[in-house]
């Protein structure tokens, strides 16, 4: 029987990893929360927890209500989905492998008892002792790298650099409410132009564009928006992608296949690259 990996997040990275385990053979099933606070909608299948369903280049992925779904979903070509934030399911279904792909910069209670291989996607987990290995998320030269022993870079909170823009590139609700959008996703936006309103019972506040690009991200507009949540991202490119998963996506989830099988054929072995 084939493996079976569960995934915890729908995000752009989990996604870039999913369609690996997936083109590889394995059975995939994600867990989500039912509010997923995803940027980048159009390369996420945590979409599907909204709409029910979701498409990502060759990826279709179906909400599910409980695991009796999962079967006949997989028999269709598809990828369960289904909000369990806590991972419960986990210990019912017994996978073989789990990735935390949640990007939470911090372990939310993925633990080496889950599953026989475990792994965590950046910042927040410690390779051998709460995971059973690590893959590097910060761009760079080690972008993908798999870890066996010790942890991921630490979060910045600064994005990469692109084209002179950092931090100005990801843009935070400024107050509380119900979102408004003026753009959508893939629009080309010029400096000033509002891209949404915020609204509520005191104010309705537009947020403008902080500079000339393309709108690669923004959250859905169902979810109750914070001061201070990442809402919207937007690219100075404005011939960048944002339909298809990220070249930084498919670095990091081939790392999580690697170590995935690297762990599957060497288990309890040693972890070191050297020849002998």
């Amino acid at each position: 029987m084939r493996d079976l990996i569960i995934v915890r997040g729908g995000g752009d990275l989990a996604t870039g990893a999913v369609q690996k385990f997936y083109r590889a053979g394995f059975r995939v099933l994600v867990l989500e929360t039912g509010n997923p606070t995803t940027i980048r909608r159009t390369v996420s299948l945590s979409e599907a927890i909204f709409s029910g369903y979701s498409e990502v280049e060759d990826l279709r992925c179906r909400k599910i209500e409980s695991v009796s779904q999962i079967e006949d979903t997989w028999k269709k070509r598809e990828i369960p989905i289904m909000v369990d934030p806590s991972g419960a399911s986990i210990y019912m279904l017994k996978p073989r492998g789990v990735i935390d792909a949640i990007i939470a910069k911090k372990n939310l209670g993925t633990n080496r008892e889950m599953a026989e291989i475990t792994i965590g996607l950046g910042p927040g987990f410690t390779a051998g002792i709460d995971v059973d290995a690590v893959i590097e998320t910060k761009r760079g030269h080690t972008l993908g790298k798999v870890i066996f022993e010790g942890r991921a870079i630490e979060n910045t909170g600064v994005p990469g650099i692109v084209e002179g823009y950092g931090k100005e590139r990801v843009i935070h609700a400024p107050t509380y409410g119900k979102l408004l959008p003026e753009k959508s996703i893939g629009d080309k936006v010029l400096k000033g132009e509002i891209l949404f309103f915020i609204e509520n019972e005191n104010e309705k506040k537009g947020v403008a564009a902080p500079f000339s690009g393309l709108l690669r991200g923004l959250i859905n507009p169902k979810i109750p928006i914070k001061k201070g949540l990442k809402i919207a991202d937007i690219d100075p490119r404005i011939d960048a992608n944002w339909k298809t998963i990220s070249d930084k996506a498919r670095a990091v989830g081939g790392g999580a296949l690697e170590a995935y099988l690297y762990l599957r054929n060497n288990k309890g072995g040693n972890h070191g690259l050297g020849c002998t």
